[in-house]
């Protein structure tokens, strides 16, 4: 009997201690949350707006909040794709809302994908130069490569300020390529084999191909290039906006060769490093401390930015 009174008043005393806790946070609830709506509160030495104290503690709130980077802000407006390879977010299809107005270009270049630490790498489509990807006929880019150092240099030299604050040096891919493979997880794992550092340089071939949306026909250097013609349909970075199909250089030099780099016209081609003509599109990371200020990504409505 004895025992049967002790679990009996165990079994109350925790329900006495459980109900306490509750009612007693209630409690505590409705005395500061209530009466606080109703409660003037002098601003004119905190420089906020709200006039009680329950206003003024959320609007505290929201000023202690640290706001959203650049990347964190796309990734909430935009639909784009988890890369399967490396923790990257990148825009693909025909023409993404992916326009950006950076070094005062209005809708002058594209982004390439958000990193998961919170950086952006975006791309300016198709400049003109008479700088060939090097002059001297190699296709290793940390030489420096000649296109690497007009571009590290004279091009980045001609920026305005606001522009070279929000670049960040970063790592490049610059790894050699087997030419016109079917397994994208080794390519991407060549390309990363080796890195650059730096502030400028241009797309890699995997990117091209990983801005493609159809991945069943697509999604491999030789999907694409077999298949260019209805890739074209599903893919944003091939130069059609330009004029129709152009020439671009890539970062990307040929496996097995001291000469040759990948270069994008309809498909996927190699030409040796000193051969004239193509386009160029530079392309460098902005900082993580970059904010979005405006724009919904369109051509017309570009996401603006800032520090």
């Amino acid at each position: 009997m004895k025992q049967k009174i002790k679990e009996i008043s165990k079994k109350y005393l925790v329900g006495f201690i459980i109900g306490s806790i509750i009612f007693g946070a209630a409690g505590v609830y409705a005395v500061t949350y209530f009466p606080s709506i109703n409660t003037t509160y002098d601003n004119t030495k905190s420089g906020m707006t709200s006039t009680n104290v329950q206003d003024a503690v959320d609007e505290l709130y929201e000023v202690c909040t640290p706001p959203k980077t650049s990347g964190e802000q796309i990734l909430e407006d935009q639909p784009l794709e988890k890369d399967e390879y490396e923790c990257r977010y990148f825009f693909t299809g025909e023409n993404p809302n992916n326009y950006i107005t950076f070094n005062n270009e209005t809708a002058g270049w594209r982004i390439i994908s958000v990193e998961c630490d919170g950086r952006i790498k975006i791309m300016r489509p198709c400049i003109t130069t008479t700088e060939l990807w090097d002059e001297r006929g190699s296709n290793n880019w940390a030489r420096p490569a000649t296109l690497n150092t007009y571009l590290n240099e004279t091009y980045y030299n001609g920026l305005n300020n606001a522009a070279k604050n929000q670049i960040v040096a970063s790592n490049f891919s610059i790894g050699a390529v087997i030419n016109d493979n079917n397994n994208m997880s080794t390519q991407v794992n060549d390309e990363n084999s080796s890195k650059w550092n730096g502030k400028i340089a241009l797309p890699t071939v995997s990117e091209y191909i990983r801005t493609n949306s159809n991945k069943s026909s697509c999604g491999t250097f030789s999907l694409i290039n077999n298949n260019y013609s209805s890739c074209a349909n599903t893919g944003w970075m091939d130069g059609r906006e330009f004029s129709g199909w152009v020439y671009w250089l890539s970062l990307t030099p040929v496996s097995g060769s001291t000469n040759q780099v990948y270069v994008v016209h309809e498909f996927i081609h190699s030409l040796p490093s000193n051969s004239p003509d193509p386009w160029v599109n530079p392309a460098l990371y902005l900082s993580s401390d970059v904010q979005i200020t405006g724009g919904t990504g369109t051509q017309s409505d570009p996401y603006e930015i800032s520090l």
